[in-house]
């Protein structure tokens, strides 16, 4: 049983506090990672405000990037010292849903009792299936993906949930097809991504919609060809005159039940909404169902880009190699442990693209 620092959540939206916790070794086919960073998604944030629910106390955190220091009995897929990416992406391999090629949907629980502990020996969560917000994880072999050694792990941690999100959702949930026309409303970290997966996939053009001025001047620097504020009259209609028509595909990035309610009204025909941005528990969206059907349009729900990460990540990793895949422009500052709810609140505020936790090795 290892001792190691952690940000624990005791109660629903108050301050996460850095104590000691345990982690046991890993068993079976588990591997321990000891990390180097791990970002701050708003899905942790949204967890530790209670948003969803769950059980406490808790360990956050599941975008994050290390080296292995131990493996199971049943661990045969990596090796010692190896650098990995760490996802929250557990899958059994044999399900129905991982035997069809969609791991995200695994359909196998996880084990009632994880790694962590208090140590008083009282129980711990591992939420997630992660909880990175520590500096050691220990986690199903199947969530994680080696990449090069001399990557730099703070964008590399970045790999395992905003990038293969917003990406994925493009190739792989929309298929967007090169030409087609894409909207990406909200451009905070995922949209980002959504943006500029559209652009590798080879839209012909793509408009971003926000609230914030400053956010739409990010989305050109990641592809955006168009931008416009969502705080317009019926901003869709400034969609249609820059593209022409509505768009093929209109990806949802953020939870924002407003979004959901416009998203149909940008739409071509047989256009497709992509609902990527999760809502809060309980939260209803409306919009008016004869739109989708005169036009023949629908919805779709995706769970992390549909991503496969042993196919996306390595795809990826290359494309950054390339330079086509920007992964450094989305860090905005990196910060301690000590410093995770001052990162947390900047992350609040809406500046920040991807704020990352590093750890002093």
């Amino acid at each position: 049983m290892a001792r190691i620092r952690a940000a624990v959540c005791h109660a629903f939206d108050t301050p996460l506090t850095v104590e000691q916790v345990d982690l046991r070794a890993p068993t079976g086919r588990e591997v321990e990672v000891t990390l180097d960073a791990v970002a701050i998604c708003h899905s942790d944030i949204s967890y530790a405000r209670g948003d969803w629910g769950g059980p406490l106390p808790t360990v956050y955190g599941h975008e994050a990037a290390g080296r292995i220091t131990a493996v199971g009995p049943g661990a045969d897929r990596h090796a010692l010292g190896q650098t990995v990416v760490v996802t929250l992406i557990r899958a059994c391999g044999s399900c129905p849903s991982c035997a069809a090629g969609t791991p995200v949907a695994c359909e196998t629980p996880s084990a009632p009792e994880g790694p962590l502990s208090m140590p008083d020996g009282s129980g711990l969560t591992q939420s997630m299936n992660c909880g990175a917000f520590a500096e050691k994880v220990v986690v199903d072999q199947s969530q994680i993906v080696a990449i090069p050694a001399d990557m730099p792990m703070a964008p590399a941690s970045l790999l395992a949930c905003g990038v293969i999100t917003g990406v994925g959702a493009v190739v792989n949930s929309a298929a967007l097809r090169p030409g087609q026309d894409v909207v990406v409303i909200g451009a905070g970290g995922v949209g980002l991504n959504a943006i500029q997966g559209a652009r590798i996939a080879g839209a012909r053009r793509i408009v971003a919609v926000d609230l914030n001025p400053s956010k739409l001047d990010d989305a050109r620097e990641f592809g955006a060809t168009d931008t416009v504020l969502a705080t317009e009259d019926k901003p869709w209609r400034s969609v249609f005159k820059a593209l022409g028509r509505g768009a093929d595909v209109v990806l949802v990035t953020v939870g924002a039940i407003p979004a959901y309610d416009s998203a149909p009204r940008y739409l071509a025909p047989k256009g497709r909404v992509i609902m990527v941005g999760m809502p809060h528990s309980g939260a209803k969206s409306s919009y008016e169902p004869v739109i989708l059907a005169a036009i023949g349009a629908g919805m779709i729900g995706t769970k992390m880009g549909d991503t496969v990460i042993a196919r996306d990540i390595p795809w990826m990793i290359d494309l950054y190699g390339q330079g086509r895949l920007k992964l450094d422009e989305l860090v905005s500052r990196t910060w301690s442990l000590d410093q995770i709810n001052e990162a947390i609140a900047d992350t609040l505020s809406g500046a920040a693209r991807r704020n990352v936790i590093v750890f002093d090795r």
